[in-house]
């Protein structure tokens, strides 16, 4: 109650006066009755997205012990010295051997002009072909000196139906979590107006309030050398705009890296963006048949009207065979002078995520997994599905796509062996604690073990000092707790305290090093009966106070 009373005078001289809130922050830590706290915490999602730590786990105990400091101080911002937090979290120790290997290899993406090199005439694999046999020559044709060991990740579409003539995409940009190798350039304004989400890209000038911008993303050069009759289509919503003309689709057949000294063309779409997500028509194109272009996505905002412009694709299409695809993967490492396919790796496919549900907040979704859509709670029934017959002990890596709030989209990965008849995956992480101090005004990583006598250490206390403190031993044993009453004869002295607290902790912790802390709690008797807690530290081998 003193310590209720004490904070609302504080604040009362706040209201009347005009000392700042931190004054009261300082008051508060600087009375010798601060507020002591002392409790077990466990890290959670949302706070590894403050931490900015997107994997969900620390890479270190080190980095563990930098982060944190600044985290307990926005958690517990009026404990004080003597406050204690044991953080439970999860601690990164590594993928299983040759994940990484994969996750951070090259990718290759088959082009259209790929595909008619393996003799088809669409704009994919056929369903009755076999592409994995065909992608070494197209490997061997694209990539120039590999290097012994090399492994390249190559993704190819893939028939699922016979295809028939249409509109099919030569260029097609799934913005999906993903800039997909376009680069911002700013005009004015300094603001991140261009950001990814998990199913498309944002242009944005709304911060809390609206603000003045205008921001490019350009695409990278687009190569139509040799195609005809081209069309144009772009999925994109436009939300709060009060002048649509302010955001603008553009093409330079000029561009050399200045936007502002490049020559643009703005496209005047039939269907523009609406509040909806929406596809455009095809737009024509063929003013760009056979050249080298690039798209830009102009975005403008002022003080009073900042829009929100979400596009989720872009392609450019000609005539061709079309149909529905399959978006595959396989990997290739260079070998002897050839690309030979990896075996024991598996590569999510469109399909697959789709097969796990396409509903809102389902892998099917933007195919994809992302923090708040672990793959750890759809990959092990995938797996036992896709792969019944697979023998006890038997290992597959699975690499997938992922998109994380604060990198971006990214592959992981993660070796699965079967386990009493079911998939299980390899854990990278582990399940860890870390104990942390309120030491001068700041959190600092912290030892102490907290740890209460129990009845058979009075006996123990008794035992090994009767000879010394017979009078003030017999007491104890007697009340079962420590007389603290000054001149009393029973009288435990802080120093008689400390020969007690060591034969505990002796007893309980023979092996402990050297700066191990304790605070040890026991019952004592002032006039009343409560219990105090005493603050040591082993040094040089002995236990002091600290």
């Amino acid at each position: 109650m003193k310590r209720i009373i004490y904070c609302l005078a504080i604040l009362g001289i706040t209201l009347v006066g005009c000392n700042p809130i931190e004054d009261i922050y300082n008051d508060l830590d600087a009375t010798a009755d601060p507020i002591v706290g002392s409790e077990s915490y466990t890290l959670t999602s949302d706070d590894y997205a403050e931490l900015e730590l997107g994997f969900g786990s620390f890479s270190s105990i080190e980095e563990a012990k930098l982060l944190m400091p600044d985290f307990l101080a926005n958690k517990y911002p009026f404990w004080g010295q003597g406050s204690s937090v044991l953080v439970g979290y999860q601690l990164y120790v590594g993928n299983a051997e040759g994940v990484s290997d994969l996750t951070n290899s090259d990718v290759y993406q088959l082009t259209n002009s790929d595909y008619a090199t393996t003799g088809s005439d669409a704009f994919g694999f056929y369903p009755d072909i076999d592409a994995v046999s065909l992608v070494p020559d197209v490997l061997r044709t694209q990539i120039a000196s590999p290097t012994e060991g090399q492994v390249v990740l190559a993704k190819y579409k893939q028939y699922t139906e016979v295809p028939v003539v249409g509109l099919a995409s030569i260029i097609d940009y799934n913005f999906a979590g993903s800039f997909e190798g376009w680069t911002s350039q700013e005009e004015f304004g300094g603001d991140e107006v261009w950001t990814t989400e998990t199913g498309n890209i944002r242009g944005n000038g709304y911060f809390g309030a609206q603000f003045a911008n205008i921001e490019w993303l350009v695409s990278p050069a687009i190569d139509l050398d040799g195609e005809d009759n081209l069309k144009f289509q772009i999925t994109q919503e436009l939300d709060f705009a009060t002048d649509a003309s302010l955001v603008k689709i553009l093409v330079s057949t000029d561009y050399a890296g200045d936007v502002l000294t490049a020559t643009w063309d703005e496209i005047s779409l039939a269907n523009p963006a609406t509040g909806d997500m929406a596809s455009s028509e095809d737009y024509d194109f063929s003013a760009y048949d056979g050249q080298q272009i690039n798209v830009a996505f102009k975005y403008e905002s002022t003080d009073s009207d900042a829009s929100r412009w979400r596009i989720a694709n872009m392609s450019i299409k000609t005539l061709g065979a079309t149909g529905a695809t399959n978006s595959k993967g396989n990997y290739f490492t260079y070998s002897a002078g050839e690309w030979v396919a990896m075996e024991g790796i598996y590569y999510l496919s469109s399909a697959d995520y789709d097969s796990m549900g396409t509903a809102s907040g389902q892998p099917g979704e933007y195919n994809n997994f992302s923090s708040s859509l672990s793959p750890d709670n759809y990959l092990p029934t995938f797996l036992d599905l896709n792969f019944p017959f697979a023998q006890e002990d038997e290992e597959l890596i699975i690499i997938y796509d992922y998109f994380s709030s604060s990198t971006g989209a990214q592959r992981r990965g993660n070796l699965y062996s079967v386990v009493n008849g079911e998939f299980s995956g390899y854990e990278s992480t582990i399940s860890t604690t870390l104990q942390f101090g309120f030491d001068n005004g700041v959190w600092v990583p912290d030892n102490t073990i907290r740890y209460t006598l129990a009845p058979d250490d009075y006996t123990n206390i008794g035992t090994a000092l009767a000879v010394d403190y017979p009078t003030a031993t017999s007491s104890m044993i007697n009340y079962g707790n420590m007389d603290r009453r000054a001149g009393n004869p029973a009288e435990w002295t802080n120093a008689m305290v400390l020969e007690a607290v060591a034969v505990v902790l002796d007893q309980i912790d023979p092996s402990a090093a050297d700066e191990q802390k304790y605070v040890v709690t026991i019952e004592v008797y002032n006039g009343s009966n409560t219990t105090e807690d005493f603050a040591v530290i082993k040094m040089g081998g002995s236990w002091i106070y600290q």
